[in-house]
């Protein structure tokens, strides 16, 4: 006797809309792939310094169940995100291209106290509460502000501002001068005179 059956496998569907509500509570697995623009991301979007035709994110699911020993297989998820788009430099203050490739698992709970229990220390899989409504396009766009770098910059020396103003050594010296000349005791040195 077979004691694990074979289950329905489903291709998700690659519209936007489509993704936001998947049923993750029927006993069947998923995969799929698909590109989503940044029109299709709106809270990426947001991020977006400017906008360029490649501008996306490349994207690759997969479900399964993996057996517990003493209890229900667990419905587990890998993710896969490839893509780019333009932040702000930290350096120069331009558009600059920030490239993204993650691969993520989740598991999958019954309830938010479930996977609030999860063990915080196994960093390999991150728990999420399974719906009949899960917002697939969501946790997608979760992923990619997740990844996004904290202090984006263009490589070193690359930017604009430094490709066409002056070099680095002169800047350093300027700032010599600038801090000689600026102090902010001068301030209470002319007030004393006033008195």
């Amino acid at each position: 006797m077979n004691r694990n059956p074979v289950l329905p496998s489903l291709t998700l569907p690659t519209e936007p809309k489509a993704l936001r509500s998947v049923d993750l509570l029927v006993p069947q697995t998923y995969s799929g792939s698909g590109f989503l623009a940044l029109d299709d991301l709106p809270r990426v979007a947001l991020e977006a310094a400017a906008r360029a035709a490649d501008d996306g994110f490349e994207w690759a699911v997969k479900t399964y169940f993996d057996g517990v020993v003493g209890g229900e297989p667990r419905l587990k998820m890998n993710l896969s995100l490839k893509g780019q788009m333009h932040l702000i430099c930290q350096r120069c203050m331009q558009p600059c291209l920030v490239e993204i490739k993650e691969s993520r698992q989740f598991v999958f709970f019954a309830n938010e106290a479930l996977a609030d229990a999860f063990p915080m220390e196994d960093d390999a899989l991150e728990p999420l509460v399974a719906s009949s409504q899960f917002d697939l396009l969501g946790t997608i766009e979760d992923e990619i502000l997740l990844s996004l770098p904290l202090i984006p910059k263009h490589p070193l020396g690359a930017c604009e501002a430094a490709a066409a103003g002056p070099k680095a050594d002169e800047l350093a010296g300027q700032d010599e001068i600038d801090k000689k000349a600026y102090n902010p005791f001068n301030i209470l040195k002319n007030m004393k005179k006033k008195e």
